[in-house]
């Protein structure tokens, strides 16, 4: 039986959005570097961790999927097809707190559905 692993999304910056989903997500954090990873970096002419093309975004306990964060050469077109729902005890709080990581509100709705885009515009729900 398959179990979830990863959760991976393409943009344009993996650097940022990796920090993004970092502090947005409790209990996660960028993957620090290690020397043999920098040697791999080194490896294939990038030498500074900014410039990664897929980092990681781990839960600190190890348990939990793993967030990758992608470099693709072309923008976000057109909506998700899969997208994180997001839980809070204080909706509004996290509304606050995400928004001054950069999030965006798209839409909310009577039941306490909000809609929300990371700052590259994947869309993700928060609800409490």
């Amino acid at each position: 039986m398959a179990r979830l692993r990863d959760v991976v999304f393409d943009c344009r910056s993996p650097a940022s959005l990796a920090r993004f989903w970092a502090a947005a997500l409790d209990g996660y954090r960028v993957a620090p570097y290690d020397d043999e990873e920098l040697a791999r970096l080194r490896s294939i002419g990038i030498d500074d961790p900014e410039d990664d093309p897929s980092v990681l975004v781990e839960p600190v306990s190890g348990d939990g999927p793993r967030v990758w964060c992608n470099l693709v050469p072309e923008s976000k077109v057109v909506k998700n097809r899969v997208h994180l729902d997001l839980a809070a005890d204080d909706a509004e709080a996290e509304l606050r707190r995400l928004l001054d990581l950069g999030a965006s509100v798209v839409s909310r709705d009577e039941q306490g559905w909000i809609v929300m885009t990371d700052p590259e515009g994947n869309e993700f729900c928060l609800m409490s």
